[in-house]
């Protein structure tokens, strides 16, 4: 039913910027969340932004002050704007529809983990130092 393609990834310098964009089809109620979470080298996938319904957001610590999630004007796309991009950033990127009541605090923790919700197919950034 729900399906998300995610695309925008690529190499850059570090200190440089990316914009990984997604679009959602199929989206129901039962959608709480959008998101992006990341699986990085030797360590599993973590939540990186969360928006809700009402445009709240949340975000991963280390991504803070760097990271922003946003709506498009079509509701059906978003993006994760990357800004000042470090080589620990380096690894593949899903964005993801999770299901289910929750904050946004607890959806960006959830993401990445079991069966949250879903997820596209994967973008990949690479930061080179």
């Amino acid at each position: 039913r729900v399906q998300l393609v995610d695309s925008g990834g690529g190499s850059v310098q570090s200190g440089g910027s990316l914009r990984l964009s997604c679009v959602a089809s199929g989206v129901t109620p039962e959608i709480s969340h959008m998101g992006w979470f990341r699986h990085i080298r030797e360590k599993q996938g973590e939540g990186v932004a969360a928006i809700d319904n009402d445009g709240r957001t949340s975000y991963a610590d280390s991504v803070k002050g760097r990271f922003t999630i946003s709506r498009g004007n079509a509701r059906s796309t978003f993006y994760l704007q990357m800004n000042s991009l470090k080589p620990e950033d380096t690894g593949t990127y899903f964005c993801a529809a999770i299901r289910g009541p929750m904050t946004v605090v607890q959806a960006l923790g959830v993401m990445g983990n079991g069966d949250f919700g879903f997820w596209g197919q994967g973008t990949q950034v690479t930061v080179s130092s």
